[in-house]
Parts: C-alpha cells; sequence; structure tokens
C-alpha cells in the first residue's frame, strides 16, 4: 500500500499499517507509549484489523484511540468505515428471532451484529449492560433485545426465555470464562466451579429452557461455542479444558435427542480470537510444559469471522448438518 493510495481505515490489517510509511511510525509509536512493547508483539496478529485493538487491548485502548491513529494517518480526516457486520450479504434470518448469550462483546457481540445485518431480532444477553446498550443502539429499532443476566440464574435464565416472546429459532450459547491455564494440582475448587458453571451449567440451563419452544415449533437449531481445548488437551487449563469436553459431550448427546423432532445442535471450536477473554498463565508448571505446543498456534483471528462459523450454522445453510463439531481455528487442530 502506498503513501498516495486508498486511505487506511480501522479496517486495514496491523501489518499494511506497519508496512505502510504513514501508518507504521503511528502504530509503533502507540505501542511503545500506550502498550510499552515493540511491533514483535504483533507477530501472531499482523492479518487482524486495526480495530482488534480495542478488545485485543482489554481496555487499555478504546475506540476513541484508534479512530485518533486513523485520522493522524489520513491528515485528520476520518475515512467511512463500513463494519463487516453491516457488509454481509443476505437476509439468513427474516423473520426469525435468535438468543445470543455472551452477546456485549467478543464473539457474542460479533455473531448478534451479524443476525441482525442478516434481517434477524436477537435476544441479546449478557451479565454486563455497557456492551448490550452499544449494540441496541447501533441496530435497527426492535431488532435487539437486551437482556442483563446471569445464565446460572434460574430466575434470569426465565427472564431471557420470556424476552424471546414464545418463539426461538436459534440458540447461540456463546458466554464462557477462561481460568488460568492451571493443571488439576494446582486448581483451586473457586476456579473450577466458576468455569463449570458458566461454560457448563449455563448452557445446560438455557438449552434446558429453550428446547420445549423448538420443540413444539419442530425446528430450531442449538450452537454451542466449544473451544480448540475441547479437541485436545494442550491448549488450556484443566477447568477450562474439561467445561469445553462436556460443552461437546452435551452437543452430540442433544443432536442425537432431538434431531428427530427437526433440531440441529452443533457447535465451533474456535482458536485464537482476538477478545477481551483473558488467558494468562497461574502456573509456571503449566506454562513450561505447554510453551513449545504455543509456539504452533496459527495467527489470532477476528470475532467476526468466528460469527460467520457460527451463523452458518444457526441458518439453513447448514440444514443437513448435525452433532458436529466445526474447528474454525486456523488449521490448529491438524496438528
Amino acid at each position: 500500500m502506498s503513501e498516495n493510495s486508498t486511505p487506511l481505515t480501522g479496517r486495514n490489517t496491523l501489518g499494511e499499517w506497519l508496512d505502510h510509511p504513514k501508518g507504521g511510525p503511528i502504530v509503533r509509536e502507540l505501542l511503545a507509549g500506550a502498550v510499552g512493547q515493540d511491533e514483535s508483539v504483533l507477530a501472531k496478529v499482523r492479518n487482524l484489523p486495526l480495530n482488534s485493538l480495542v478488545s485485543m487491548s482489554q481496555g487499555k485502548l478504546g475506540q476513541e484511540t484508534v479512530d485518533e491513529l486513523v485520522r493522524a494517518a489520513n491528515d485528520g480526516v476520518l475515512p467511512e468505515d463500513a463494519s463487516d457486520a453491516s457488509s454481509a450479504a443476505g437476509a439468513r434470518f427474516a423473520g426469525q428471532t435468535v438468543i445470543i448469550t455472551g452477546a456485549g462483546s467478543g464473539i457474542g457481540r460479533a455473531t448478534a451484529e451479524r443476525v441482525v445485518a442478516e434481517g434477524g431480532r436477537v435476544i441479546a444477553v449478557d451479565v454486563a449492560e455497557g456492551g448490550l446498550h452499544q449494540l441496541a443502539e447501533a441496530a435497527p429499532q426492535d431488532a435487539v433485545v437486551s437482556v442483563r443476566a446471569d445464565i446460572t440464574n434460574d430466575d434470569d435464565i426465565s427472564r431471557i426465555v420470556d424476552a424471546a416472546g414464545g418463539r426461538v429459532d436459534g440458540l447461540a450459547n456463546v458466554a464462557g470464562v477462561m481460568d488460568a491455564m492451571q493443571p488439576v494440582h494446582e486448581l483451586g475448587n473457586d476456579v473450577w466451579e466458576r468455569v463449570m458453571n458458566i461454560n457448563v451449567t449455563g448452557t445446560f440451563k438455557l438449552s434446558r429452557a429453550v428446547l420445549p419452544l423448538m420443540i413444539d415449533a419442530g425446528r430450531g437449531s442449538v450452537v454451542n461455542v466449544a473451544s480448540e481445548a475441547s479437541l485436545r488437551g494442550n491448549a488450556a487449563g484443566a477447568a477450562y479444558t474439561a467445561s469445553k469436553h462436556a460443552v461437546v459431550g452435551l452437543t452430540k448427546n442433544s443432536a442425537f435427542f432431538y434431531g428427530p423432532q427437526g433440531i440441529r445442535t452443533n457447535a465451533v471450536a474456535p482458536g485464537p480470537t482476538a477478545t477481551a477473554i483473558g488467558g494468562d498463565f497461574a502456573s509456571e508448571f503449566a506454562q513450561e510444559r505447554m510453551a513449545p505446543f504455543f509456539d504452533l498456534i496459527p495467527p489470532v483471528t477476528t470475532p467476526q469471522t468466528l460469527a460467520a462459523s457460527i451463523t452458518f450454522l444457526l441458518s439453513e445453510d447448514s440444514a443437513n448438518i448435525n452433532g458436529q463439531i466445526l474447528a474454525s481455528d486456523g488449521g490448529w487442530s491438524v496438528q
């Protein structure tokens, strides 16, 4: 990309920014000042858009900062920057209601935006209100119903289902939490119980509440978010790995039982994705053991890429797919 070509925007990749005569110095200055790092930390994420810095920074950088970088690279002008969601083609979810958990940020939000962009009505669920408000404000009127809820709480589960108004065409169980990369002998009860409650029990409870509506309708699609850690033993700590293996078991069992009722249940197993979900090591033992394998991890992808995989399984495009675990992981699972 030359200095006089198409303006840099938040959708240009970090690699394009670093290679650009104006953009490169701006990003390097940001890394040195705001983050205290050099560009070597971006080796695995050069193919991500600049906007991904917002979620990857876990609160250190806001969208305003990224917008200022774009202005600086374009002589003070902020070019139009259409979102991936708004350019999604088709209307696969026209007239449908889809419940999406974890919809306030990351993969859940990107999935909600994609469903809305394709004509659907989203019951957007999250424990934090801020992201839900932003999602609803950016969507067409009545396209998003926000529900601040804890998916492990039975009363909150009832409120989620009530918000759907008696019809649920799709359910995306996206909400989840990470562990601290700890092996069994270092793992405390509190971490184990929190991870299992949210990742497994929450997914189970909401699915249990929604399935009767789908059975009555004779149709529906459930997509659970598993993980690369559901396919192998060296991608996370014991709690997260066990929880995502359980999600796979729940997915396959539900596919078997409810397939004859016209309900498909599948899962997406993401690899490295630019979200704010934590994954820091609290174990030197685990870090040393896992280090050689982490060197092989494919480049980080965007939440929008995962949203494309999830909405494929939610939609009739996958009408003949049931009980499958789609590894949307950049090829990590073939290693």
